[in-house]
């Protein structure tokens, strides 16, 4: 993973992955593809999501199910046609590229790799999915839950996973490159927390009519950030765009505008020197005469 050092802006932009990058939930697009639904929902009220992944991903494993047909499952997994474009886009305007999402390792790397825009994403944050060593895979939560709490008060944010925590570690990490604007995409209500913690000079992509969306119409004056909403891969493409567009027009505007001022200054003080033009007459030096 990396991002385009040769072309760099002041923009990073922040996808959730289900439902934002891919058009499904890519835990039920598995157990659905494999023919465990039943046996997920009949397991979903005892446990956390993160805790039944991990446990159906046994249970895949005792039924004979191998690595190589989930992973053929996710490379099936639906995508809108314009959000690849959108994602190529972004990356060849400068934009540094990042995933927070509550899925796991395994699933979105096997998607972003088959997909071919692995390349684009400079980091990648989800819960920790590998293959053991009895070829099962792993589903771990991304913040141990069963050691302390991550401290989250929103009832948004699930036990595993607090995503507001990971843009605040973010921002800090990118304030200290400098000034950065920061475009946030998502879909859930995990997604109402990073949100609430965007700046005046970010921008928030809800999904229209999906949970995000809705937390955030009911009180939008407690985001900072500029809200514009999008609902497929086609208007996702088009509004992001947009956005970049006008933070670079911004950029450049302020570019010009530094530009003209320091090219003022630098006459102010040109007219400034040459207005000593007259020669100054300095005292002459008196010579001291010594005693023999």
């Amino acid at each position: 993973m990396a991002y385009n050092m040769n072309n760099k802006n002041n923009i990073v932009v922040v996808f959730d992955f289900d439902k934002t990058i891919i058009d499904v939930d890519s835990d039920n697009w598995v157990i659905d593809e494999l023919g465990f639904t039943d046996l997920f929902n009949q397991l979903l009220p005892t446990m956390p999501w993160n805790t039944l992944m991990d446990r159906m991903m046994k249970e895949l494993h005792d039924q004979g199910k191998t690595i190589e047909e989930i992973k053929q499952v996710l490379t099936r997994i639906p995508i809108h046609p314009r959000v690849i474009p959108a994602i190529k886009s972004a990356y060849d305007l400068g934009c540094e590229l990042r995933i927070v999402s509550d899925a796991n390792m395994f699933f979105i790397e096997t998607i972003v790799e088959h997909l071919g825009i692995s390349e684009f994403f400079s980091e990648i944050n989800s819960n920790p999915g590998f293959v053991d060593e009895h070829g099962t895979l792993r589903i771990s939560p991304y913040h141990d839950f069963t050691e302390s709490s991550h401290g989250c008060s929103h009832c948004t944010c699930p036990p595993n996973m607090c995503k507001g925590l990971v843009i605040e570690r973010i921002q800090k990490s990118l304030a200290k490159e400098g000034k950065k604007k920061m475009i946030y995409l998502g879909d859930g209500a995990g997604d109402y927390c990073p949100s609430l913690k965007l700046n005046t000079e970010d921008y928030v992509m809800p999904r229209k009519n999906f949970p995000v969306w809705k937390l955030i119409s009911q009180n939008p004056m407690l985001i900072e950030a500029a809200i514009r909403e999008w609902t497929d891969g086609e208007s996702l493409e088009m509004i992001l765009m947009g956005i970049i567009g006008e933070i670079v027009s911004e950029e450049e505007k302020e570019k010009k505008l530094n530009s003209t001022e320091n090219t003022c200054k630098m006459q102010t003080m040109t007219v400034g020197i040459n207005a000593h033009h007259e020669p100054i007459t300095l005292p002459c030096a008196l010579r001291v005469s010594q005693s023999s």
